[in-house]
């Protein structure tokens, strides 16, 4: 088929909730533990799909909390330099703000370490969720890494997409796993598979559809999560493209060649964002995917998570000077 179409995506905001860490990122190759020197940056999943949305005129809502130190006023100041509104941040007194270290290497994905039990973000709770002015917001975009921080946040990420589909507002899932976080497989697989049947479009990749259903192809990871609900589907699939997929069919997209990969972490974000500004702007969903392509591969060639997500000029010149995989 020449194009795969998905209904019940209108222009509006988009709301996107998770937790924002200070990221410290080896200035050199080798071992966390012997680097010398790190450079600071902002990450989080949902924060980098703000950037990207905002970045082609979109108008993102990003809501989260943090505590009252250092890492937050980094973390609030690149959210002001970004165009973002701060008004859904708390600042809770009581827990830090968490922070991550990523790995520099030459080949391969980086190593990523973690500080953030007990975190400002981990006591996002249903309250937060029953606060929220929902005027206006036309999409709510999630992904796994909420759910497991804590069981307020479990329970907020339910109420979220309640409280979504009771207003009509089309729910996007990115599954992004992080098994490290939850406290056993099962319970991973479980909640995971229960946020996705519920959504109107989710975008996993192929390691997350071999976790979740044991699907080891693009076009049978897309039809496991439909059979378990989904209205459409978008499955990463690294460097060599996406498929884009309903229940009325499906289409393959190829990705771009890009030079030497520096850092693949933020990729899937990057994605994210290319997908839905696409459809909120009515584009396809097979269209969609090849901007979500074009976003990932642009991510691979920065080392933050997010400061190479492009301008609407950016990205034209992207499109217009770079080849299709074969």
């Amino acid at each position: 088929m020449a194009d795969v179409t998905v209904s019940g995506i209108r222009p509006g905001r988009v709301l996107l909730v998770g937790e924002a860490m200070a990221l410290f990122g080896a200035c050199e190759e080798g071992d966390l533990s012997e680097v010398r020197g790190f450079t600071a940056s902002t990450a989080g999943a949902e924060l980098n799909v703000a950037v990207g949305l905002k970045r082609l005129g979109q108008e993102p809502v990003y809501m989260t909390r943090l505590g009252c130190d250092p890492f937050a006023d980094r973390i609030l100041g690149f959210m002001r330099a970004n165009g973002l509104d701060t008004s859904l941040v708390v600042r809770d007194g009581s827990r830090p703000t968490g922070f991550m270290l990523k790995s520099r290497v030459s080949h391969g994905d980086p190593t990523t370490f973690y500080r953030r039990a007990g975190s400002a973000a981990s006591a996002i709770s249903p309250a937060d969720v029953e606060a929220l002015d929902w005027r206006g917001v036309s999409v709510l975009h999630l992904t796994g890494i909420l759910p497991p921080l804590s069981e307020t946040a479990l329970e907020a990420s339910y109420a979220l997409v309640r409280a979504a589909r009771e207003r009509g507002v089309f729910v996007s899932f990115d599954p992004n796993l992080r098994p490290a976080l939850w406290p056993d497989v099962d319970r991973m697989r479980t909640v995971l598979r229960e946020l996705a049947a519920q959504a109107d479009l989710v975008l996993p990749g192929l390691a997350e559809g071999r976790e979740l259903f044991g699907a080891e192809t693009p076009e049978a990871v897309a039809q496991a999560f439909l059979d378990n609900g989904a209205r459409a589907v978008v499955v990463k699939d690294g460097p060599r493209g996406a498929l884009a997929a309903t229940g009325a069919g499906s289409v393959y997209v190829p990705g771009f060649v890009v030079g030497r990969v520096v850092d693949t972490v933020g990729c899937g974000d990057g994605f994210a964002a290319g997908v839905l500004s696409a459809l909120l702007e009515g584009q396809d969903l097979d269209q969609a995917a090849v901007r979500g392509c074009a976003l990932g591969a642009i991510q691979t060639q920065h080392e933050s998570d997010n400061e190479g997500l492009p301008t609407p000029s950016e990205l034209d010149a992207f499109l217009a000077s770079h080849q299709r995989a074969a």
